[in-house]
């Protein structure tokens, strides 16, 4: 093991035991560092929260979810309650799983969002109806779009499905949008009757409705797009083929367009911001798919990238991590170039501040560290991520 192995491991030592937690509640008192440092999870420095973070991550699981569990109900600083639950996430437990429960009726904003967030990785049947309910009533649009991730996951209740459905065409633009990225991401076969209308109209939606029948694998949309064609100079040309590719249409063909699209784009980030945050849009979705080549395409094109065609690039990868971590750590590992594409995902994680999906990110790091079944490449690169990233 390497000096830097053996000095990484000995300050993740309490994560080792953070996995099994358990569910015996313990109520063991918290060190008086580890009470600092909850509390320094609402410092205004960057370093002293980031810090912070490191600190309560590595202590003893038995000691650090109660004094989280604390720290998130009755801590008078609104931030650090919402630190705190987003931590206190990654730990298992039924006074864990109480919490949250509670928590989705928590006054503090960032808390419900983080307790619906949670619900859309975990759903919970029981669940379905009270978030049918927070809907009526919840007026944050920072937290509405986790609460319809949420619903989204319950989408086996058919009072969920007549909801949902019907948001795809009511409200504003922003609202819709969100209702059909997460239909997409749930593979909602039950809403593909509006989204196809949506993908036949060439209003603002289209591309969402386009993308999420693709996720869905409906392949009825190229009937649609036979129809109604896009141009093939439109910037939302990669959208097109990534759909087509979803639904098995000649994949190989518009995978390497998509690839082309990103490449292109890059070269005229100052010219063609649309083709690109399209094409980067477009590589997502097919990346989430397991088209692992596209992901390397994208990282290809994004490491030496610079502003403004590094943005879009760096979105799309924050996007494939937080949502199919499993995947881009699979791919992300595999690098020649791991460094320089750890820094572009780490601007990701600035730009798109999701704290909850950064820290399943994280858990997934320090399991992969930690799993002697794991190939000694993989627990590097868990290593790695988890400095460069700052966990």
């Amino acid at each position: 093991m390497s000096v830097r192995s053996a000095t990484l491991a000995a300050a993740l030592a309490g994560a080792l035991t953070a996995g099994g937690a358990g569910d015996t509640p313990v109520r063991a008192q918290a060190p008086a560092p580890l009470t600092d440092a909850i509390t320094a999870l609402g410092d205004f420095s960057y370093e002293a929260r980031v810090e912070a973070s490191r600190t309560i991550r590595r202590a003893d699981a038995a000691v650090v979810v109660p004094a989280l569990l604390n720290a998130a109900q009755t801590h008078p600083d609104t931030y650090v309650q919402f630190r705190a639950a987003v931590i206190l996430s990654g730990y298992p437990g039924q006074e864990v799983n109480a919490y949250f429960r509670e928590a989705l009726a928590s006054r503090n904003d960032r808390v419900r969002a983080v307790a619906y967030e949670r619900l859309a990785f975990r759903p919970d049947p029981e669940l379905a109806e009270q978030l049918l309910a927070a809907l009526e009533r919840e007026g944050s649009e920072f937290v509405r779009p986790q609460l319809i991730r949420a619903l989204a996951a319950h989408g086996a209740h058919p009072w969920v499905q007549a909801q949902l459905t019907a948001d795809i065409n009511r409200g504003e633009t922003a609202f819709r949008s969100a209702v059909i990225e997460a239909l997409g991401e749930q593979r909602a076969a039950w809403a593909a009757e509006p989204l196809l209308s949506l993908a036949a109209d060439e209003g603002p939606l289209r591309d969402d409705a386009l993308l999420a029948l693709g996720k869905i694998g409906d392949d009825r949309v190229m009937q649609i797009l036979q129809a109604t064609p896009i141009d093939s100079s439109s910037p939302d040309q990669p959208i097109v083929s990534a759909t087509l590719c979803l639904v098995d249409a000649d994949c190989p063909m518009h995978v390497d367009y998509v690839i082309a699209a990103v490449e292109y784009g890059v070269e005229r980030a100052g010219n063609d911001q649309a083709l690109l945050r399209a094409a980067a849009s477009a590589a997502a979705a097919l990346a989430m798919a397991g088209h692992a080549d596209v992901l390397d395409g994208l990282l290809d094109a994004g490491v030496d990238a610079v502003n403004p065609g590094r943005a879009p690039i760096a979105l799309a990868l924050g996007t494939i991590a937080l949502r199919t971590p499993e995947l881009a750590f699979e791919t992300i590992a595999a690098r020649e170039d791991l460094d320089d594409v750890l820094l572009l995902l780490r601007d990701a994680f600035e730009m798109l501040d999701e704290d909850l999906a950064e820290e399943r990110f994280y858990i997934l790091m320090r399991d992969t560290y930690w799993d002697g079944a794991r190939t000694e490449r993989a627990r590097a690169a868990a290593e790695a991520a988890m400095l460069v990233l700052e966990f």
